[in-house]
């Protein structure tokens, strides 16, 4: 019995040569292409559905091994389709070679190149308005705002559940790029509203509005949710979902998934993935997270103590939740500014929480926007601020709170003032009502010197709260700044009669220094010496300018300094620091902080 000889590879190449199975494979390779930009260059504006899209691209692909194996059995005949060796017999015969495939291939080939250059063409053009950004009307149709969920529970007390859940939506949805989602902060104005959606739409600066329900009993979460596009008032989508309360996190993912693909939102591989996933399979933890978010929400220093024991106790339930340990942080770096507490004490171990949940989850934005504000405010880091910041964004670009703290630190510090309000004014885009944030926008005109927009800007965000201690107080600075120091002194004490935080009431005492009331800046220092809250050295050091005493000011600067307090960071741009720029201790206080041969590479990066 002979033996079989072994292939010869040039043998079995020339094989799939002469088979026109390398034929098969370029002609099929430039239709199927065409196909891929039919279906994604085309389909959208016939609004047919993303699934049916996928659809051909699977079908596509795995069609491709199956023509090969055609190719190499069967040939294409003008009496039909013969078995290759039938078909060679034939083709010796005619003495003839066809050359259609190569028609084929270049028809096709210009096609699918006149279509891929088309949709880029008018897809730039559609999304991008006349100065080259995206147009307001290419975001609008893919925005979105998640209302209050309503409680449906016979128990009052499961109002964080529901508030919870719209919170999840509303973080899973955020971090798809291709939308713009309403921060959560804006949307709670509307609970329990009735408003008109249209006007809801329009306040918000949105097309669609997700509306829902939740009704939870014992392990049982019913979930009913609505979609509607509130310019049309027209109904998009509803569902609802029954399920165990251990199964939520696939609710939250199914809703916000069906949101996507309904508003064409394009997703990449990680946002993929970011929907899918279930931060903690610990019930308990999580409804203990759920907790901490509704308090954290709330924003004062009750509450914020309250949501810090609840996101402790569920990083103790799952020490891997890294959810628990992001808003362990977020609580810490706000408690300075909201409760009084001294930085020292509290940035540190926001520090340590916010690496915990970045070492626990590298997707997650926030504890990259907590850590790139504590660089630039108690670290005087601003490069590794501005890293932090910048992968706090490039992970979740909804993410407001993380274009508000780039805008209203790091980038106020270098003096990358135009950079600064659009950061700003981003952050106003995706939470339209926010106090601070409509407030910080006029910090950043303050700090650029475009102090009448600074004014109106305040005046602006006051109509939203005219109560708020702090925007009457950076009313006050910006007066201050434009020579109108009556007004400025009017604004500050507005401010301390609403608020017992010492810093409106050292700017009042500097003010009323400079205005020569001296005895009156002099009972501020003895206020601020006996204040039951956190004084920072900054403060007193404010008071003592005010009365011309540049070197007690520049001691208390000093001490605030060495203590890492977070006033200094603006060292360079403080307006109300302009009379000490000449002084030789301010310029080394200043270097130590901020060199200045850092400010040009900062700016460029």
């Amino acid at each position: 019995m002979a033996k079989d000889e072994p292939l010869n590879p040039k043998d079995f190449f020339g094989e799939l040569k002469r088979r026109n199975v390398y034929k098969v494979a370029v002609a099929y390779a430039v239709v199927a292409w065409l196909m891929a930009q039919i279906a994604t260059q085309i389909f959208p504006f016939l609004e047919i559905p993303n699934w049916i899209v996928r659809l051909i691209i699977v079908l596509i692909a795995s069609g491709f091994p199956i023509a090969l194996v055609i190719a190499w059995a069967f040939e294409a005949t003008p009496e039909g389709i013969k078995r290759t060796e039938i078909a060679d017999a034939m083709l010796a015969t005619a003495g003839q070679k066809k050359r259609g495939w190569i028609y084929v291939v270049v028809i096709g080939a210009l096609l699918s190149i006149g279509l891929f250059f088309l949709g880029r063409y008018t897809a730039s053009r559609t999304n991008l308005d006349e100065s080259g950004h995206p147009s307001a009307a290419s975001i609008q149709d893919k925005s979105i705002a998640v209302l209050p969920f309503g409680n449906l529970s016979r128990d009052p007390d499961n109002e964080y559940f529901a508030a919870g859940i719209q919170d999840e939506i509303i973080t899973r949805l955020a971090q798809i790029s291709d939308l713009k989602v309403i921060s959560c902060s804006s949307t709670q104005r509307y609970k329990g509203a009735g408003e008109n959606l249209r006007q809801v739409a329009s306040e918000l600066g949105v097309t669609n509005i997700l509306e829902g329900s939740v009704q939870r009993a014992n392990d049982q979460v019913h979930v009913n949710v609505q979609l509607l596009n509130a310019l049309t008032d027209s109904h998009v989508w509803a569902d609802t979902f029954d399920r165990k309360l251990t199964d939520v996190f696939s609710v939250e993912n199914e809703i916000a998934k069906t949101i996507a693909d309904t508003l064409r939102a394009k997703l990449t591989g990680r946002e993929a993935a970011t929907l899918r996933s279930r931060p903690t399979e610990n019930s308990a933890a999580h409804d203990l997270y759920l907790k901490g978010r509704f308090f954290w929400n709330k924003r004062d220093a009750n509450n914020l103590q309250k949501a810090l024991n609840y996101y402790q106790q569920a990083a103790n339930e799952d020490p891997n939740y890294a959810l628990a340990w992001s808003g362990i942080a977020d609580v810490y770096v706000l408690l300075p500014l909201y409760g009084g507490a001294d930085p020292a004490d509290a940035y540190p171990k926001a520090k340590e929480a916010a690496n915990k949940a970045s070492e626990l989850d590298p997707n997650l934005a926030e504890p990259h926007a907590a850590l790139g504000l504590i660089a630039t405010v108690f670290d005087f880091d601003a490069e590794r601020s501005m890293r932090e910041f910048e992968k706090a964004i490039a992970l979740n670009p909804n993410y407001a709170t993380a274009h508000h703290w780039f805008g209203n630190s790091v980038l106020e510090c270098i003096g990358d003032f135009e950079r600064s309000i659009a950061e700003m004014k981003r952050a106003v885009e995706l939470d339209p009502l926010s106090i601070p944030i409509n407030g910080d926008v006029g910090v950043a005109y303050y700090f650029a010197g475009r102090y009448p927009e600074a004014i109106a800007q305040l005046h602006k965000a006051l109509e939203l709260d005219a109560n708020s201690y702090y925007l009457h107080y950076n009313v006050g600075m910006v007066l201050e700044a434009s020579g109108d120091l009556p007004g400025a002194i009017a604004e500050y004490q507005t401010s301390v009669a609403l608020d017992d935080d010492p810093y409106p009431l050292a700017l009042l005492g500097h003010a009323q220094a400079l205005a020569g009331n001296r005895p009156a800046a002099l009972k501020v220092l003895q206020q601020l010496g006996a204040a039951r809250r956190y004084t920072p050295d900054y403060s007193v050091g404010l008071v003592y300018l005010g009365l011309g005493d540049k070197k007690q000011a520049m001691d208390w600067f000093e001490k605030s300094f060495a203590k890492r307090q977070p006033d200094l960071n603006t060292i360079r741009f403080d307006p109300l620091l302009k009379s000490l720029h000449s002084d030789p201790r301010f310029e080394s206080l200043a270097e130590k902080i901020l060199p200045a041969r850092e400010l040009e590479p900062l700016r460029k990066k």
